[in-house]
């Protein structure tokens, strides 16, 4: 097993060795997609984003498990990174469905199970995670294990009750503003803001790395989600919460999770955990902000650490 920290590994450039390519859905869609390959690799990861995400802010960790021996693939959802947008406004994240997303995930799993060799893993990070648990719950998709990073299995609740937010989410639908943003961005588009690093990551210099980005490639920018998308993710993560589908699900997954984190609600976490057969949680407090793959040095090792275990028992090499 690699050591868990790599000093010389460049956060801010893609590896040469990772293809950067494109992948068109059934759709038409074309999604940005990047392949890192082995040559004699132990199984094959799919990598899937949150919010706004765009790969190129996973790099170091798709170099820690391609250092352990994986295929990683990832791509960017449709409407955001490079994938394009599904709103008129470049800097809102717009959906129509999170069904769509759900379809674009299982065809991309698809794909890619056929072209890569197993065992397969899926990793899910926030909304990611949410739209891999439910491809998962409705049995669309059935990969050796998956590993979800801080899902969002519902939004972190706040002072407003779930069914007032998704309410007015409604409201602003029928009023014409359903591809309008729901908030205003909180920091300048190029420039680190405290209060917005500190929902995510303690680690500055990582979270310095979005914004590296953001200037080297300005068509990864997203900001805030649209009004359609909130309400669509109140209803979405409401099918998650189906007790009898969660205690269906035979695949082994781990969770990666923090107690306080603020971008998701951590008690559906827990719920969802136990009454899923297989799963198991690692669980962080007040260290580890939502990214916990973008965390600080310590917690990201022992993340890491908790997946190598787990993929070691539930997804050995052959």
């Amino acid at each position: 097993m690699t050591d868990l920290k790599d000093e010389g590994f460049d956060r801010r450039s893609v590896p040469l060795e990772a293809l950067e390519t494109s992948w068109t859905g059934p759709d038409g869609w074309s999604f940005r997609k990047l392949d890192w390959q082995q040559d004699k690799p132990r199984g094959s990861i799919l990598f899937m984003t949150g919010r706004a995400d765009f790969y190129e802010k996973y790099l170091e960790t798709f170099h820690d498990f391609h250092e352990q021996g994986w295929n990683v693939t990832t791509l960017d959802w449709r409407g955001q990174g490079g994938s394009g947008r599904c709103g008129p406004h470049p800097h809102v994240g717009h959906i129509d469905d999170f069904a769509t997303w759900v379809s674009d995930l299982v065809a991309q799993f698809e794909q890619w199970r056929s072209s890569h060799p197993g065992p397969y893993v899926v990793i899910g990070h926030s909304m990611g995670g949410h739209l891999v648990m439910r491809a998962l719950t409705e049995q669309r998709i059935q990969p050796d294990a998956a590993i979800l990073s801080a899902p969002m299995l519902a939004p972190a609740s706040g002072s407003m009750p779930e069914w007032t937010a998704q309410s007015i989410a409604k409201l602003m639908c029928l009023v014409g503003r359903s591809e309008r943003r729901a908030w205003k961005p909180i920091e300048n588009p190029l420039e680190p803001y405290v209060p917005r690093q500190e929902l995510l990551t303690h680690d500055a210099e990582r979270y310095a790395d979005e914004f590296f980005w953001f200037r080297d490639r300005p068509f990864v920018r997203l900001g805030p989600a649209s009004w359609r998308w909130v309400e669509r993710a109140y209803a979405s993560t409401r099918k998650l919460r189906n007790r009898k589908r969660l205690m269906q699900m035979k695949i082994p997954i781990l969770v990666l999770a923090t107690s306080t984190d603020e971008l998701v609600d951590h008690a559906t976490i827990e719920r969802a955990v136990h009454w899923t057969p297989n799963a198991e949680m690692k669980l962080f407090g007040a260290e580890s902000a939502h990214e916990i793959f973008r965390e600080v040095d310590d917690v990201r090792q022992a993340a890491l650490a908790a997946c190598y275990a787990f993929l070691d028992r539930v997804a050995p090499e052959a």
